[in-house]
Formats: C-alpha cells, structure tokens, sequence
C-alpha cells in the first residue's frame, strides 16, 4: 500500500534578478527584471506504508520545495500529490492529523515550557482527550527517556534532549508519516546513535513511514532501505540502500597525523588526496583494499592521530549525477 504517491511534480519560483553597482541598484528597484528558476522538475516516486525512505541531495537540489508540497505548505504548479488518500492542496488541515514533521534547525516546541506542557498543548491542538495525551506522554517518556527532564524548561535541555522532544511532539497526534529534516544535526556521535535507534524502534512499534532527508551518510546507512538522490530539481537515483553501498560507499577517507614525514605512492585501491609530511589524507577503495591492509603500509607506531569517515555526501552526489561509478 503506497502511502505517498508523486506523479510529474513541478515547481517553479520568480525571482528578482538583482543588477550590479549603485544604478543598477536603482534600476532594480524602478524596474525589476524576474527570473524563473524550476526548483523541482517532472519528478515521480511512490513511498510505501512502513518504510523508513531517505530523500537526499545537495542545498538547492529541491529536497525542501518537494517536502514543503507534501505537506501542504507549498502549492505545485503541476503534477499531482497524494498522501494517505489526501490532496494537501485542497484538505492541508485533514492532512495535518495525519502526518507529523520534525526539523532539526528550527524549533517548534514553546522554549518557557516544559516538555510535558509542550505535549499537553500539541495533544490539545489536535483535539485529543485529556486521558489520551496523559497515555500518550507516559508511553512516549519510557520509550525516549524523558524521565529526568520531562519537566525542565525546553530553553535548558540540550540539542539532544530538545530533538527527543521535537519527535515526541510531533508523534502525540500518532501519524501515519513522519518528516525528519536533518533530525541529528549538530548532534554528537553517541547522541545520534541514540536518535537513530529510537527511530528505527518507532518505525518497528508504531509502523510510521519516515520521509528523511538529511546531509549525514551515517543517518541514511543505519535508518534507511532505500535512497531517492534529487539533484537541480530531478530525481537522479531511485535505489534501494544496498545497491547504494555497493557501488557508491565502499571508499573511506582516513586522516592521518604522523610523528615523522614518510612517502607514499598511489597503489591498489589507495589514493592519495594530501601528503604534507606529516600529514596523510588518503581515499581507501574498501572493494579493492581493505582498512586494515592501507593501514599496514604505515609504520604504527609513526602514528598520532588517526580520523576515519565516509566520503562527503555532496561527493557520491556528484558522481551519480555524472553518472560515475
């Protein structure tokens, strides 16, 4: 059962093309001359009930536009939209019982509240019965552990505490589809873990369908079966996550600080992308090398400080878009 369906998508915006110098700062403002920039073109997917789908892609590929027409802030131009049987242009409020949206740059709790009289107030908005919200806050403070600060002002939790918090407001209703937008932004490695797995935990107890976009390869790997890549506006890559880890995040990138200068060549399944003595940055091809055998060619005890991550998201992007593999 598709619980999103996209058909031919498109989304233009006029925008006001700005002259250079004083007199054409003048002529701007007497006349302005408009642009149109298509920030989502022609696109189509389904989502189905129960995934967790990561929608991704550079700034300005369109991510946000699309996410904005789901739910009903923005209207398409053309194409249509359906979310659980809803058109959110014509019925946003009907929509709005049964989806949930969590942003992690911006806030929608009341920050002089508490978290419990934040729960209190959105259960209200969606006009459930007081012994309701009461099970649903008890449910939801054993499962995200809210215990300890549950009545502490949002103002002093930390981002942790503060984005646990935002899943939980944003689930009180009990939607059908959740919006995550960068739900682990800023967030320490350990913290993220922990929001990763309460995600995953909702999805498995609670069957939500989870729309995720996100900048973090970490967030995509653990959460998601499947990665939908926009890039200037079109979809580039509809694919399930293993394909994608397969062909795309097999490299690692390791940073090296060294104790002295050594010398290395490029060699199989190993590229150098820096060597400034005692500093290394190399590109490792996991399907070609393995880390352990890279990390062979460098004497151990020669090492400080070692970092070891994905490559950038923006860069497996790129190369998509190129059509690289």
């Amino acid at each position: 059962m598709n619980v999103i369906e996209v058909k031919n998508l498109c989304k233009t915006f006029k925008v006001k093309e700005k002259e250079k110098g004083f007199i054409g700062s003048i002529k701007s403002l007497i006349k302005p001359k408009y642009k149109k920039i298509e920030a989502v073109k022609d696109i189509s997917f389904d989502v189905e009930k129960g995934q967790i789908i990561a929608f991704i892609g550079p700034n300005g590929a369109g991510k946000s536009t699309t996410i904005k027409m789901l739910t009903g802030i923005l209207y398409n131009d053309s194409g249509t939209i359906n979310v659980m049987g809803i058109n959110p242009n014509k019925k946003r409020k009907k929509l709005a019982y049964e989806i949930g949206c969590v942003f992690g740059q911006k806030e929608q709790l009341w920050t002089h509240l508490t978290p419990y009289d934040n729960f209190k107030f959105f259960g209200s908005i969606y006009d459930l019965e007081n012994s309701v919200i009461e099970k649903k806050i008890k449910e939801f403070k054993e499962i995200f552990e809210l215990d300890e600060f549950i009545n502490t002002p949002v103002r002093n939790l930390s981002l942790g505490q503060r984005i646990r918090c935002e899943i939980v407001a944003s689930l009180i209703h009990d939607p059908k589809i959740l919006f995550l937008d960068e739900p682990t932004i800023g967030l320490d490695p350990i913290v993220k873990e922990n929001i990763r797995t309460l995600i995953k935990r909702m999805n498995k107890e609670y069957k939500t369908t989870i729309f995720l976009t996100s900048h973090d390869v970490g967030d995509i790997e653990k959460l998601c079966k499947r990665v939908i890549i926009v890039n200037k506006g079109e979809i580039v890559l509809d694919d399930s996550m293993e394909n994608l880890k397969y062909h795309y995040l097999n490299k690692k990138i390791i940073e090296l600080k060294m104790k002295e200068k050594v010398n290395l060549d490029d060699s199989k399944g190993i590229t150098i992308l820096k060597d400034k003595g005692y500093n290394l940055k190399l590109e490792v091809d996991t399907k070609k090398t393995s880390i352990s055998d890279a990390l062979k060619l460098i004497d151990a005890n020669n090492i400080i400080d070692i970092n070891i991550s994905n490559v950038p998201l923006e860069d497996i992007i790129k190369s998509i878009y190129k059509g690289e593999k």
